[in-house]
């Protein structure tokens, strides 16, 4: 099956993302989100990334005008009904995934593919939320999308072959690479990384270092791009709170405590990068 026509919900950081790489890779995509303001602000942001791009030489003008003009406005989930396969990206929030899937299932053709970007949660259990699980898929891109080459694929109970082959297919035309998980909490990558997100906030938080030294022990001592605080920040601390619950919740480890300093920073709306203020402040 040839995906001509993407739905995406949610024009957040991971939603804009999965869209501007579908778009750049020929598709029509419409983007959906719980407000105008929020679909608008999504496709600005894409802009400003390809105007960037432009920028640096590595697009040209005519071909970013031809991935911004790709993208759709779809203010309410019924516009999502004419489109081939559609990802949810919404907030990491199991009710809130299960409700969207829900809607989805009675919107949707009767063939489309409803994949879900959850970083964490049960595929089966979403699946269970429709009347086609054999459709629903776990999609997972890495953030920042337009950059990261792997999604995770990650099978519910009930998926079928061909859903998964049709949702391969589309990744590799989106130039990604596949990374095959099993439907367990926090599926492989975050099943390794955010424990050590983790752990660098308790080591932030019993004393043992600063954060630039936290950071800068991790990237020049075990050669990572970024220190796993700038990472948690990043990604959103709200984001990483709520896997290490699923993880700590679904396995049923003490190894999976959420550190108290990380649930102290969500509550306190210290989420990262996107309120500009996290383990480091971005305000500037």
């Amino acid at each position: 099956m040839i995906i001509n026509k993407l739905g995406v919900v949610g024009a957040g950081q991971m939603g804009s993302g999965i869209a501007q790489v579908a778009a750049a890779a020929g598709i029509e995509v419409w983007i959906n989100d719980i407000s105008d303001e929020l679909i608008a602000g999504g496709i600005a942001k894409i802009t400003r990334g390809l105007d960037k791009l432009v920028s640096k030489e590595k697009i040209g003008k005519e071909e970013a005008d031809g991935i911004a003009a790709r993208l759709h406005k779809a203010p309410g989930l019924g516009d999502l009904a004419e489109t081939d396969f559609i990802v949810e990206a919404a907030t990491e929030r199991e009710h809130l995934k299960l409700e969207i899937f829900d809607k989805l299932d009675k919107i949707a053709g009767e063939g489309v593919i409803l994949a879900s970007n959850t970083s964490s949660i049960s595929i089966t259990r979403i699946g269970s939320a429709t009347r086609r699980p054999d459709k629903v898929i776990g999609m997972h891109f890495m953030n920042p999308v337009p950059v990261m080459k792997l999604v995770e694929i990650i099978n519910g109970l009930a998926t079928s072959d061909e859903t998964t082959q049709t949702t391969v297919a589309l990744a590799e035309r989106l130039g990604k690479t596949c990374a095959y998980s099993k439907d367990f909490p926090g599926f492989i990558v975050n099943r390794i990384l955010m424990p050590m997100i983790n752990e660098a906030v308790y080591a932030l938080y019993e004393g043992v270092g600063r954060p630039e030294d936290i950071d800068t022990g991790m990237k020049l001592g075990t050669n990572q791009p970024m220190g796993p605080l700038a990472l948690a920040d990043l990604i959103g601390l709200d984001t990483c709170l709520a896997i290490m619950e699923v993880l700590h919740g679904g396995l049923g480890d003490t190894k999976y405590r959420p550190c108290p300093l990380l649930r102290q920073y969500v509550d306190s709306g210290r989420l990262g990068r996107k309120t500009g203020r996290g383990f480091y402040s971005y305000e500037k």
